[in-house]
């Protein structure tokens, strides 16, 4: 995991080479980055279903929780 400052410096330096990026070029970043979220969205799904399965972890986990967690998560890693 990045540091906060590590991950200012990187987003800096990721929209100085976007603002250099031809048209075609950001639309495929844009693509990209909509699958790779789509990937971690189905690899959370995944995960649920795995431990949903697991009747010990089923009895102690409520869907409002895992929601709630999942949304967190993806939250700070936006930020």
């Amino acid at each position: 995991m990045k540091t906060e400052q590590e991950r200012e410096q990187l987003i800096k330096n990721i929209n100085v080479l976007l603002n250099q990026a031809y048209d075609s070029t950001l639309d495929e970043i844009y693509a990209l980055l909509l699958k790779i979220e789509d990937e971690e969205d189905e690899n959370d799904l995944r995960a649920y279903h795995a431990a949903k399965s697991d009747r010990e972890n089923n009895s102690l986990i409520a869907w409002g929780e895992i929601k709630d967690e999942i949304a967190n998560e993806k939250t700070k890693d936006v930020a």
